[in-house]
């Protein structure tokens, strides 16, 4: 008797995986179970997924380390969102023999949300809302965006498309990361400078980095340390990039301004991180992808790849 496919969607945080795209091609060829929550615990990770042929990974929520491999046996394809995805061991994947797909992607969300908590947090929007439900009236004064300088720490595609967004709001723009060149400074209207330059000079200094080996911590106690007592520091990319705990004691001691941040080193936020209180703090649970578009894009392909696989199967 042939065995049922069993696919698991991970952490669909809002319930949405099954509305976001048709899942039709699907029915009569394999079980599907959404769930929600998120599991942290390699033994509860492992536990859950036992009985599946199919995981649909949302990007860098749930690791699949070595050790998860290793406990699951019937696991057979990794349909993941997003292009790349950072938390999937590709080399024990394919120990293991798991086919690991990718969806399409497109970063116009992250660039979006990144301008929405800059702008949130250098003009004391949340503070001002809160003000208002509360019955109140104003309550601070905001910062100005023109004439200031942004300090952008990778000038990839996203870095690219920040620096040209700021040069609406008449921002000078400076750059650096650890490849970069004066020559793609100059094509992106920014300035080329050296690390310690950036975070002495820039008015917001906003991280596009992707993480890696190389980039883990790049941004170190003595960089946050530089920075301009009035300045505001952006993080939508990845928390690992930044010395978080460095961050922490910068924000408590009301050293810099403030941060902006939807990405941590631990997701989701644990309960009783200073982020969540500090008052100089705005920030999100790492939605800068988690738009309409993207997600019709993530589970239309992902339905796509797993049809693809079923059909290899035959």
């Amino acid at each position: 008797m042939t065995q049922t496919i069993r696919i698991a969607i991970l952490d669909d945080y809002q319930g949405v995986a099954l509305h976001m795209a048709d899942w039709a091609p699907l029915a009569g060829r394999a079980e599907i179970v959404d769930f929600r929550d998120h599991l942290s615990d390699l033994d509860a990770v492992a536990a859950r997924l036992a009985p599946f042929d199919v995981v649909c990974a949302m990007r860098e929520r749930t690791p699949f380390t070595r050790a998860l491999f290793e406990r699951l046996p019937r696991l057979k394809l990794i349909a993941s969102t997003g292009a790349r995805n950072a938390a999937i061991d590709l080399d024990a994947a394919r120990d293991h023999g798991v086919t690991v797909a990718h969806t399409g992607y497109t970063s116009h969300g992250a660039i979006e949300l990144t301008w929405a908590l800059l702008l949130a947090a250098v003009r004391a929007i949340p503070a001002e809302v809160a003000s208002v439900r509360a019955g109140g009236w104003q309550v601070a004064i905001g910062g100005d965006l023109w004439g200031r300088t942004l300090g952008l720490v990778g000038l990839g595609r996203i870095g690219v498309a920040m620096a040209r967004i700021a040069q609406a709001f008449e921002m000078k723009v400076i750059a650096w990361s650890p490849n970069l060149t004066a020559e793609r400074c100059a094509a992106a209207g920014a300035r080329f400078v050296t690390k310690e330059q950036l975070f002495a000079q820039a008015d917001i200094v906003s991280v596009h980095l992707v993480l890696s080996d190389s980039t883990r911590g790049i941004v170190g106690a003595a960089d946050l340390e530089r920075m301009k007592p009035s300045a505001w520091f952006i993080n939508t990319s990845r928390g690992p990039l930044t010395d978080e705990d460095a961050l922490v004691e910068l924000l408590r001691a009301k050293r810099i301004a403030g941060a902006a941040l939807d990405t941590f080193a631990l997701e989701p936020l644990p309960a009783d991180h200073p982020f969540r209180t500090l008052d100089n703090v705005v920030a999100t649970p790492h939605v800068g992808f988690v738009t309409r578009q993207t997600y019709e894009t993530f589970f239309g392909d992902t339905v796509k790849n797993i049809v693809a696989w079923l059909d290899a199967r035959r």
